[in-house]
């Protein structure tokens, strides 16, 4: 999987390598509704919200047409079971290809794109209050996922852009295990978000 978010990042840089894109830092955040999704009905996860904040930069070919964004984003991310609520930080770094529609005041655009994420905050063991049968009480958090990024958003004024994503992991990010079978519950992120981003 990590040869097609690599083939993704370099056929982007090959569309704007043809141009003379013209690049442009900001600061990212954002609130989000994460939850986690897990390969059969274990457990009940529900929704947490968490949050992102980091630097990105922007590089398109004009104010409409194609270009990239990334940003490194610290956030937060988890689910909610049993009244155990599990939420680590993470390190992501998002890599967009964006079209811009280009008029004037308020300026809509597309984006999509991978991500990779690494945990760098919060138990990676968790304890669950009660004990399902067969089902061992701990919850393993994975130090590292990747997923894809969806994107609709528009830049107001040329400084300000607004952005809602919906975010899903192609990687597990969690396990936890039956007594008989050591792989035989997975769970991955799904993330909705809201993030604003200023550009200087």
């Amino acid at each position: 999987m990590y040869r097609y978010i690599y083939l993704f990042i370099l056929l982007s840089l090959g569309v704007l390598s043809n141009a003379q894109p013209s690049a442009r830092f900001g600061v990212k955040g954002g609130v989000s509704v994460a939850s986690a999704t897990f390969n059969t009905d274990v457990f009940r996860s529900d929704n947490i919200t968490g949050y992102h904040l980091g630097p990105v930069i922007e590089a398109m070919m004009g104010r409409g047409g194609l270009g990239l964004d990334a940003a490194i984003l610290f956030s937060r991310k988890g689910f909610d079971t049993d009244g155990v609520t599990v939420s680590n930080s993470y390190l992501e770094v998002p890599v967009n290809l964006k079209f811009k529609l280009g008029t004037p005041l308020i300026n809509p655009y597309i984006a999509v794109g991978p991500y990779i994420d690494f945990l760098i905050g919060g138990d990676k063991n968790w304890e669950l209050h009660r004990k399902a049968e067969n089902i061992l009480s701990q919850i393993k958090t994975q130090s590292f996922g990747a997923g894809l990024s969806f994107a609709l958003g528009a830049d107001l004024l040329n400084h300000l852009q607004l952005t809602f994503n919906y975010n899903f992991s192609l990687t597990d990010n969690y396990k936890t295990f039956d007594a008989n079978d050591l792989d035989s519950y997975k769970g991955r992120n799904y993330i909705c978000a809201l993030s604003a981003a200023y550009f200087f």
